[in-house]
């Protein structure tokens, strides 16, 4: 295939992932804003968000070509996408961390002591409730990578557009 036709494709890739990735972020922020409107506190992060799912999606797109395992050939679908996440989860917990403790580090006098302060105040609920989305997000993206990958290219979106096959007799009656 031709560089351009390969950017192109690659491109619209990026944008669907991003598109994904940018929806949950887009759900947390609206939680976030929901919440702290209980108590009158403006938040808007959704510029924050765009930019952590284009980053989100560009990792996960780079990562799907890292093999997690020899030991997992052979194995049910399911434990690639139970790896998979797990180890997207942990990465996400440490980025999560560190940018906490990074933002931090001029209140609490140091990296490392905003680092701590971070799991002795309210921050770590903030940590856990985005890993939380990101994690069900990075599950849900996991799990749509396997059936695309036994489908076939656009074969999820044949599967979305065809009407449902008509249910065998004795199903219908049992209901």
């Amino acid at each position: 295939m031709s560089t351009p036709g390969r950017l192109q494709r690659e491109l619209k890739t990026l944008g669907l992932v991003f598109a994904y990735f940018a929806g949950w972020l887009a759900f947390l922020v609206l939680v976030k804003q929901l919440v702290l409107a209980e108590y009158d506190v403006q938040f808007d992060g959704i510029s924050k968000a765009l930019i952590g799912a284009l980053i989100l999606s560009k990792v996960v797109l780079v990562l799907e070509y890292v093999p997690v395992g020899k030991w997992l050939r052979g194995r049910p679908a399911w434990m690639d996408v139970v790896v998979r996440t797990t180890l997207y989860m942990l990465g996400v917990f440490v980025v999560l961390v560190l940018e906490k403790g990074f933002d931090g580090r001029h209140e609490y006098g140091g990296f490392g002591k905003s680092l701590a302060a971070v799991f002795e105040h309210a921050d770590v609920y903030l940590v856990w409730l985005n890993l939380a989305v990101v994690s069900f997000a990075l599950l849900g993206y996991n799990i749509t990578a396997v059936i695309k990958r036994h489908l076939g290219e656009g074969g999820i979106w044949r599967l979305l557009t065809e009407p449902l096959p008509e249910e065998p007799r004795h199903q219908a009656k049992s209901r």
